[in-house]
């Protein structure tokens, strides 16, 4: 019983998250439509992948090509067709392309051996083939051996599927003449999946490596049917994974415990680091509430824009989780409802043309630079550049001793204003209210979008909050916490939240007083100055912390409050800090203490918020 319940966590996280192309019971669509076709194309090691080519059964023009390469399986609905055809690529199946879906190495009915986010072979001079020759390989067999293709392929994908349309950058066959490389990590170290800013994602990390490891095909750790914040808390030290659970046979896990700071073994596998002078259009696109991959795409982006001198590429952000735009309607996320069908606009209205235009010709009515669903207004619009700094003023807001937000910093005259809290690492405050389910997302998927009143009542948490806004605020670009701390031990996370507070007389009941997470991030102390040398902090030495949030696209309506939640532990999101100097994947219990942090608020040690006021 315990297992089938932990397994209906697992399986609907995938569905909500990684498993984008499915839905629980998605229309099937007639067999008659495509021929179909599963076929091993032989990689350059002799390596053979499991294909699926469905061929739209047409008497027209040739078509372009469409490729996904996943690592999660290919779903099919009742009658065998891919499931995507009929659900998050319905609108590109309208348009009629010829779709190609692929196994990764290693993966399902993939021969050879999987090796998590495998390292380009420019890194890696013992290497013979990686992700971009194996896409490579696979875009030349294709032009070979089908029919009825215009020559022109595009690659899509999502996460995983994401990343690998990212690295095929790195050795692009001539054919591929449009990408969309949507919710791609980038830095699995600085921002995305497995490290924040130096703060380790255990239970995303943990259950992931789990999932992918353990055997071809994804396959849960189960977890039965206790909160996992128990069971996390429980594990104790990083080192107890293995004694328990994985006895050294999850090589991501090991590798998460060999390499703790940015050395090359993460530097190695960033994407950015291999995309300069490209030069094919690129989709990038994201969601502002998603848990896994926000950071990826839009650094991608922004890399390749560096080089972008005829206008090729564009990034879209909507309201969406990690892949939300992929599935559903995309009016609304948990209690937030957005006022129209953001998903399914943007399936017909950006990527369906813009792939229409770059594979077939088709005019392009529309093509904005930056193309972003403001929240809070629930209105999309485009922006020449991203984050549009000319159209922006940065404006600090300072927190006061009282638990207020002001424009004025306190006055000092007085002497310095502060405010504390101890941080227990054995009573860490929860990412989500409990109990929490299975693996990391399980029933949690929404998160982002919790009211966070749900940790209002814990001593430490500090909170601070505007007054009742008598004018609107839009913000569009990046958002920064600005901190002055001291500690009394020599290391700590700091989490920073962004929060828009809905007034009382809400015109629904059910968001009065709800405390919308804007945007949140987490930063491990020691690596503040590098993530390659970590230092240590100075006990009870004022030291000064910055925090980016990323950017956000987001309008507090008036009546509305600003309010900024600050606290150390996030847990089991991010792994306890033991508050000290140490190597935490060597640390033993002992090790974890509960320190004093101060935040200072005033003269020149005074903590603010930064935020890119849209000029009227």
């Amino acid at each position: 019983m315990e297992k089938s319940q932990n397994l209906l966590y697992f399986f609907s996280s995938l569905v909500l998250t990684i498993l984008f192309s499915c839905t629980m019971n998605p229309k099937s669509i007639d067999s008659t439509d495509y021929t179909k076709k599963i076929v091993k194309i032989t990689m350059r090691d002799g390596i053979e992948l499991n294909t699926e080519v469905y061929t739209p059964n047409y008497s027209g023009e040739n078509l372009p090509i469409l490729l996904t390469r996943t690592p999660y399986g290919l779903r099919h609905d009742n009658s065998g067709i891919h499931s995507s055809l009929s659900t998050s690529y319905k609108e590109l199946a309208e348009d009629k392309y010829i779709f190609v879906f692929q196994d990764i190495r290693g993966r399902y009915g993939s021969g050879g051996k999987f090796s998590m986010l495998r390292t380009p072979i420019k890194e890696d001079p013992d290497a013979e083939v990686d992700e971009a020759t194996d896409t490579y390989d696979t875009v030349e067999w294709l032009l070979d051996n089908l029919d009825k293709h215009n020559s022109k392929v595009g690659i899509l994908g999502i996460s995983y599927g994401g990343w690998l349309t990212a690295i095929a950058l790195t050795d692009l066959h001539p054919a591929v003449k449009a990408i969309s490389p949507q919710a791609s990590p980038s830095d699995m170290y600085i921002g995305d999946d497995f490290y924040h800013n130096g703060a380790f994602r255990l239970a995303p990390s943990f259950g992931y490596a789990a999932m992918m490891e353990r055997s071809k095909e994804n396959y849960p750790f189960d977890f039965g049917d206790q909160d996992v914040y128990d069971f996390y808390l429980n594990l104790g030290p990083l080192s107890n994974a293995n004694k328990k659970y994985f006895f050294g046979d999850v090589p991501t896990w090991n590798d998460f415990m060999n390499h703790s700071n940015y050395d090359e073994f993460w530097k190695e596998k960033e994407v950015t680091h291999y995309l300069d002078n490209i030069s094919v259009p690129a989709l990038n696109v994201a969601g502002w509430w998603d848990a896994e991959d926000f950071y990826g795409p839009m650094k991608i982006y922004e890399k390749l824009e560096e080089n972008d001198q005829s206008g090729i590429n564009r990034l879209v952000v909507g309201p969406w989780r990690h892949g939300g735009w992929a599935r559903g309607k995309g009016d609304s996320l948990g209690a937030i409802g957005f006022g129209s069908n953001s998903s399914t606009y943007y399936r017909k209205n950006v990527q369906a043309p813009w792939f229409a235009h770059y594979l077939k010709g088709e005019n392009l009515d529309s093509n904005p630079e930056a193309h972003v669903f403001v929240t809070g207004q629930n209105e999309w619009k485009s922006y020449s550049t991203w984050p549009p700094q000319t159209e922006t003023t940065s404006t600090k807001f300072y927190f006061l001793p009282n638990g207020t937000i002001s424009k004025d910093p306190a006055n000092s005259d007085s002497g310095e204003k502060f405010l504390t809290y101890i941080s227990d690492p054995n009573d860490p405050v929860p990412y989500t209210k409990r109990p929490i389910k299975g693996f990391w997302q399980g029933a949690q998927a929404l998160w982002k979008v919790e009211d966070q009143r749900f940790i209002s009542n814990r001593e430490d948490v500090l909170t601070w909050q505007s007054e009742s806004l008598k004018e609107e605020i839009e913000i569009a670009g990046e958002v920064i916490v600005n901190l002055f701390v001291s500690t009394t031990g020599t290391d700590a996370d700091f989490i920073a939240k962004l929060i828009n507070v809905y007034p009382e007389d809400s015109s629904n009941p059910a968001m009065d007083n709800y405390q919308l997470m804007i945007a949140d991030e987490v930063i491990r102390s020691k690596f503040r100055n590098d993530f390659s040398n970590p230092s240590p902090l100075v006990a009870n030495e004022i030291t000064p912390i910055k925090i980016s949030l990323g950017s956000r696209a987001h309008k507090f309506k008036k009546g509305h409050r600003i309010m900024v939640k600050i606290h150390s532990t996030w847990f089991p999101l991010i792994g306890r800090n033991p508050q000290k100097f140490i190597e935490i994947p060597k640390a033993k219990t002992k090790d974890y203490q509960k320190a004093k942090h101060t935040i200072y608020l005033s003269g020149n040690n005074s903590t603010f918020l930064e935020l890119p006021i849209v000029k009227n």
